[in-house]
């Protein structure tokens, strides 16, 4: 990844590295790569799906603990606090991620899917599963507080262990049936999602916390900051990409038979990135966190736990069901938007630094310095 600040004369899009300027086409070519593979290698689809231990894919795991510990291991940990004495961050990524953004996903579920309860129910399981995985990468990208999306994605990940369930009933059965619509029911337990988190966060955040404490301790600061982590940085693209290439192939098959009810179920997907992400960038303005806490504010409010909602749906409804097609086009969506949200975020971070203050976190950040 890049830490990138915009000079005057030059775009900060411009002052990214080759492999993070082209992330969009390496995106687009792992998404295609992956629909082919699913669609057209025969036994590819079932051979993926059968490399798994506790309903957990071992390619997809694999990918994320890749894709996630370099952005972990650059974490400043001895700056959380900063993070944690930010209150206003705190309580606003509360409320857009457990309050606002599932009441806005269940409204729009219900409103642009009246007549498809299936692919509404799903869309409503993705709204429950809040980001603690690809999150990461869009803000590191975004040149966001890395410091405070670790402490916004564990916060989410302990209210995903407590409060799935509870708002899943919620939404599901106990909202639709005050309004008088269409009841269902969801079958999770608390233990399948804290694994979820354990594995996809847990293992990640030890990883990198040890590797910078290790790190420092043996060669010190300046070796770990200007050598090891240049050295490892690529390869969040890199497990971003095989994990993208993974999560399409094994529902390929899905996503390319059923080409009008993708569409269908994208509409309501569209829209709630962009509030989400539009929210949770105007309320950081308004609040004054300045730009590297007001994007990752954003971003963690924007992004899901599309991993989490598939499995969930696949366990309650079956790996066929309209449920798991409307989590499985969940990434379909979200990863080319919040991409294209990453160029809007850098090409604001002037405009918007002119008006806002820094965090104090970014006091230390290099200026101009790749990573990657």
């Amino acid at each position: 990844m890049t830490d990138t600040v915009a000079t005057s004369s030059t775009p900060v899009v411009g002052k990214l590295s080759t492999l993070d300027r082209f992330l969009p086409v390496w995106i687009g070519i792992a998404m295609a790569a992956g629909l082919l593979l699913g669609r057209w290698v025969p036994g590819m689809n079932a051979a993926l799906d059968g490399v798994q231990i506790d309903g957990i894919s071992l390619p997809i795991a694999l990918g994320l603990l890749i894709m996630m510990y370099p952005v972990l291991a650059k974490v400043r940990y001895d700056r959380l606090d900063t993070v944690t004495g930010d209150r206003k961050l705190l309580l606003s990524s509360l409320f857009l991620n457990w309050v606002f953004g599932p009441a806005l996903m269940f409204a729009l579920a219900w409103l642009m899917l009246p007549d498809l309860p299936e692919y509404r129910t799903g869309l409503i399981i993705v709204g429950l599963a809040r980001c603690i995985a690809m999150v990461i990468i869009w803000n590191d990208l975004a040149c966001g507080d890395r410091e405070a999306a670790a402490v916004l994605v564990a916060l989410n990940s302990i209210f995903q262990v407590v409060m799935f369930a509870v708002l899943g009933w919620f939404y599901l059965s106990v909202l639709p049936g005050w309004l008088g619509l269409e009841q269902t029911t969801i079958d999770t337990s608390p233990w399948q999602i804290a694994k979820s988190v354990l594995i996809f966060l847990g293992i990640p955040l030890l990883a990198g916390y040890l590797s910078r404490r290790l790190g420092e301790k043996a060669k010190g600061r300046d070796w770990y900051e200007s050598k090891f982590l240049p050295r490892i940085g690529p390869w969040a693209l890199y497990g971003l990409l095989f994990t993208i290439v993974i999560l399409f192939a094994l529902q390929g098959d899905q996503i390319t038979s059923r080409p009008l009810d993708v569409v269908r179920i994208a509409l309501p997907l569209l829209v709630y990135f962009a509030i989400m992400w539009g929210g949770g960038y105007l309320l950081g303005a308004v609040i004054g966190l300045g730009y590297e806490r007001t994007t990752t504010l954003a971003f963690t409010a924007a992004g899901n736990n599309f991993e989490l909602a598939i499995a969930v749906a696949i366990a309650t409804y079956g790996a066929t069901s309209g449920q798991a097609l409307a989590g499985v086009v969940g990434p379909l969506i979200e990863v080319p938007v919040l991409v294209a949200l990453v160029y809007v975020s850098l090409a604001l971070r002037r405009r918007f630094a002119d008006h806002t203050s820094v965090p104090a976190s970014a006091a230390d950040r290099p200026s101009a310095t790749k990573e990657s």
